[in-house]
């Protein structure tokens, strides 16, 4: 792809988020619906209020809520180390169990966009973790990584040429064959997490391209629970990602470890 295919490429997910975004007075506060989709297949929302000059956006507690509603436990040490690597990762806090960022009109933008990219990742990380799971998808693949000597750094912010940060889950550094490697765990394939997925690497691309040589990309699919559909593979391959299934890790070992 050329560089006038990738901006089209954030046009048209520009355009995909405006057309889903609207937004509604309650009780003095900014309710904003957003496109993108819980595991409920329910709409997330954004609750904004003036706070002090600045802006405070928060879920109003709706993430941690469904987990501990659904019988999940978020407070054992190994699934707080987890969320708090999340949060940390993005500049979200938590704060009377709710997810929130302050944010001034300059950067309402990018401090909305980490909002919702801390609770996708926090749904997703969180949705296979059923009692008979043992551990997260995330955890799942740190474990893969590490039991094939495969070097990296664990929740990287890379910045895009929209000025908005992305958090990645892993960046495997380049070599002397290999240009660095962006790795994303995906515990639940769907159109929202790839769309998102996609719309990082475009923006770090775009940002990077012309000073390095572009990121190879995967994006490790969780088929522990579902198959993974043919619509999300051809999505990946169309944008140079390699669709990492998991039931076959490891064919990608070696292109990893290099």
């Amino acid at each position: 792809m050329n560089r006038d295919e990738c901006q089209k490429l954030i046009n048209s997910y520009v355009d995909w988020l405006r057309q889903g975004l609207s937004v509604e007075d309650v009780n003095g506060a900014c309710e904003l619906t957003t496109p993108f989709l819980d595991r409920h297949n329910d709409h997330l929302q954004v609750y904004a209020l003036r706070k002090n000059g600045n802006i405070v956006l928060s879920d109003d507690g709706y993430i941690l809520s469904d987990l501990r509603t659904s019988g999940l436990d978020v407070d054992t040490p190994k699934r707080k180390m987890v969320l708090d690597g999340v949060l940390n990762g993005l500049g979200v806090r938590v704060e009377n169990d709710q997810l929130l960022v302050e944010a001034s009109p300059k950067n309402l933008g990018q401090r909305l966009h980490s909002l919702v990219q801390a609770m996708l990742a926090i749904n997703d990380m969180f949705v296979m973790a059923q009692p008979r799971v043992a551990s997260f998808f995330f955890e799942d693949v740190r474990a893969f990584l590490d039991g094939n000597d495969i070097r990296y750094t664990a929740r990287v912010k890379l910045a895009g040429k929209s000025g908005y940060d992305h958090g990645v889950d892993f960046l495997i550094p380049k070599s002397r064959t290999r240009p660095e490697r962006i790795l994303q765990a995906i515990a639940a394939p769907k159109r929202d997490n790839i769309f998102a997925y996609l719309w990082t690497l475009s923006d770090t691309r775009s940002a990077r391209s012309g000073t390095e040589q572009e990121a190879e990309a995967y994006a490790f699919l969780n088929d522990q629970e579902q198959s993974v559909g043919g619509d999300v593979v051809e999505a990946l391959n169309a944008y140079r990602v390699v669709p990492a299934v998991w039931s076959e890790r490891g064919r990608y070992v070696n292109a990893l470890r290099e």
